[in-house]
């Protein structure tokens, strides 16, 4: 079976196109150019079309023996991915670019360039895995839970889950740098890829946004919740829910960003336990295990990648949004940010973090 392989240039990717060889497909290696050729390469290693990781792709694919391109997808990128980033951080909010990138580039026009390439699979090196459960496909997390990567996917169109490969789905992240080693890969010692392109060479993405002049810059006051001004911000976009450092504030103890008002230009800040809230209301959901809710629901809930599941009842409310309660208050929940849904291991769906209620 012919499986196109998405290669970052990242040990991850490698490793998946070395288990498909290794299994018998015909592989043929991809790497998305998501930059013009002005940007592409200006930050290093962290815009994943650099020179050097298109280099370190092919030399891995010539390694196996398998095909590989470059295919362009830096205008769909910017429409859809760059667009999005900068518009959240104007209104105050805190985007999610991976999940956009993975449901609209890698697995929207990827999977239709691989089909394009006659390719009966596109596979990735994410660690997560898809599951088939009486002919319906499900998606599921990694074996390696620390590293598994299924919220960053719970966007995923339902009707594609059939057509994608994660051969790391079930291996450790050891397991796979050490395939890599053994096969003298150029990308076996190489970091883990950024969870974000749009930082600079300084690791900063406020400084890229700086660049393009986006509206979020202005200064502005800094609030207590009490609504007394404390002190002056540097602009919306310097600041995400949950923050603690850089607020630019002298006040006995630790203090967290809040909430942040695009309209009134503030920031307010809070203690800790200010900052626990046990409801929040989601919006544009993506249902993968279930059809849809039509009534209260609880679910394991994640509220940012690296979190814990938390159970939490899910209430229908309005067109397409839901009330969602924790059993226990969680820690500053982020506008902006996605709201995934499991059961067990399998991922029933997600939306996006619209308000935080209470």
């Amino acid at each position: 079976m012919r499986v196109v392989v998405a290669m970052s240039g990242g040990v991850d990717s490698s490793v998946a196109a070395l288990e498909l060889k290794n299994k018998g497909h015909e592989v043929v290696g991809v790497t998305i150019k998501t930059w013009p050729k002005e940007e592409c390469g200006a930050e290093g290693e962290r815009l994943c079309c650099s020179l050097e990781a298109i280099q370190y792709a092919r030399s891995v694919a010539e390694d196996l023996g398998i095909p590989h391109y470059v295919v362009d997808l830096s205008r769909e990128f910017a429409e859809e991915v760059k667009d999005y980033f900068v518009s959240e951080y104007v209104r105050g909010r805190t985007p999610n670019p991976c999940i956009y990138c993975n449901s609209r580039i890698k697995f929207g026009y990827l999977l239709k360039k691989a089909r394009e390439l006659g390719a009966k699979r596109l596979a990735t090196g994410h660690y997560a895995r898809v599951i088939e459960k009486g002919g319906k496909f499900q998606l599921a997390e990694a074996k390696d839970k620390w590293r598994d990567q299924s919220y960053f996917l719970y966007d995923v169109p339902g009707d594609v889950l059939s057509s994608l490969e994660f051969p790391l789905g079930e291996r450790s992240k050891e397991e796979v740098r050490e395939s890599a080693m053994k096969r003298d890969f150029m990308t076996s010692e190489r970091p883990s890829s950024q969870d974000i392109c749009f930082t600079t060479a300084e690791g900063d993405y406020r400084t890229y946004l700086a660049r393009l002049g986006i509206d979020a810059f202005s200064p502005g006051d800094v609030l207590d919740v009490s609504g007394k001004v404390i002190g002056k911000h540097k602009g919306i976009a310097s600041y995400t829910i949950g923050q603690r450092h850089g607020l630019g504030i002298s006040m006995p103890g630790p203090f967290y960003v809040l909430k942040i008002d695009p309209e009134k230009n503030t920031v307010t800040v809070g203690k800790r336990e200010q900052a626990l809230k046990r409801s929040i209301r989601v919006a544009g959901f993506n249902w993968l295990s279930i059809k849809g809710l039509e009534k209260p629901t609880e679910f394991e809930t994640k509220l940012r990648y690296r979190s814990k599941k938390h159970a939490a009842l899910v209430t229908p409310w309005g067109d397409d949004e839901a009330i969602v309660e924790f059993r226990e208050p969680q820690f500053a929940p982020t506008p902006g940010q996605a709201a995934v849904f499991y059961r067990d291991e399998i991922v029933a769906g997600g939306g996006w973090i619209e308000e935080v209620l209470n």
